[in-house]
């Protein structure tokens, strides 16, 4: 009985339901910021649950919203609850379930993209990475619009064990478009595989846990929504910079459909390019006509551990970026066109096409 006395104060006090306050408030999700409410507190129940045991735990919660997520979150007994909203139609909303948790819950009105939590939360609760990850979890049920350049920037953050994992392994759970949570978590050859699958999978653990249909949401998305849970690998797959592993895996994604030579090839500068990319096919031992998709992380461990080697003898190499090289090339030659108009002549390409017209008239 005693337990059970004790789990009950961890319980918020009666309060208007997350539908009352959104009238109260006179809230709307705003299309343009992505918003979709979830106000069925049995789904935000078990999206807490993907978390694991939050009794006594510190907890960041991305994005509240009107706080159906936050009040489960509460209600799951964590005493140290830190939500960071950008919207400032939320604010009086939340305050209000602060009120009725004293001592158990912040309010910083920010963005999540921009904010650094790496001092938001006590020293004592940090852990060495190689051990258990620590009693912190971050939690959110994410806009669709920042889902996707969020996660890469915790995946980085991951990689460089700052922002909140400077604490240790912090684990995360989140949701996602349903299309981008299978992503995240799609094996060698399957139609999802993509740059996430690499970056996410060669620092951490991901899993699917479940699937939210769009019509648990108001307003209903277009889409339905997957739940994704993260815990960061004690040792990263890939002992590379993670900027490095990204433009290797980005070059090689970018031509999904093509041989994967073809994406290897962009790190290169166009005079060099055909005898780099054979090299760095070869000394990573990777078929050049594997397709992106039949990658595995050690052929992506492979590449970058050659990929850095080259970097390290040609220094160049790491700042180079194809499109830039291509942008110059096309730069050149308007300006070569816009000489020749200025000189009387035709421009270049008129020219080559006109003396060709004539060759094949003859």
């Amino acid at each position: 009985m005693a337990a059970s006395g004790k789990l009950a104060s961890f319980r918020l006090p009666p309060l208007p339901t997350v539908s009352e306050l959104i009238k109260l408030y006179k809230l709307r999700a705003e299309k343009q910021l992505s918003q979709n409410f979830l106000l069925d507190l049995r789904l935000t129940d078990k999206i807490v649950r993907q978390a694991g045991n939050l009794k006594n735990a510190h907890v960041c919660e991305v994005g509240p919203g009107p706080g159906g997520l936050t009040r489960s979150i509460l209600n799951a007994g964590a005493t140290d609850l830190f939500v960071v909203e950008k919207d400032s139609r939320f604010i009086p909303g939340l305050t209000l379930l602060s009120e009725a948790a004293p001592g158990r819950m912040r309010i910083v009105h920010g963005d999540i993209l921009t904010y650094k939590m790496d001092r938001r939360f006590p020293k004592s609760i940090c852990k060495p990475w190689e051990e258990d990850p620590p009693n912190l979890h971050i939690i959110g049920n994410l806009p669709f619009n920042v889902s996707t350049p969020l996660i890469i920037k915790w995946l980085e953050n991951m990689a460089n064990r700052t922002g909140p994992f400077a604490y240790g392994r912090t684990q995360l759970t989140l949701t996602f478009q349903k299309e981008v949570a299978e992503r995240l978590t799609a094996s060698t050859k399957s139609k999802q595989r993509s740059r996430l699958s690499i970056m996410a999978q060669y620092l951490s653990t991901v899993h699917h846990r479940f699937t939210i249909p769009g019509k648990a949401f108001v307003p209903k998305p277009e889409v339905d929504v997957g739940v994704v849970h993260f815990t960061p690998l004690a040792e990263p797959l890939i002992q590379q910079p993670f900027k490095l592993v990204e433009k290797v895996v980005r070059n090689i994604f970018q031509f999904r459909r093509k041989f994967c030579h073809k994406g290897i090839g962009m790190l290169f500068p166009e005079a060099s390019r055909d005898a780099l990319t054979e090299e760095m096919m070869h000394k990573a031992d990777v078929t050049p006509t594997l397709r992106p998709t039949e990658l595995t992380i050690p052929h992506i461990k492979a590449l970058a551990d050659v990929y850095a080697h080259m970097c390290a003898r040609d220094p160049h190499l790491i700042g180079f970026e194809f499109r830039d090289e291509l942008r110059l090339k096309h730069l050149s030659r308007r300006e070569r066109s816009a000489d020749a108009e200025r000189d009387g002549g035709e421009p270049p390409a008129t020219a080559v096409k006109r003396t060709k017209t004539e060759t094949s008239s003859r």
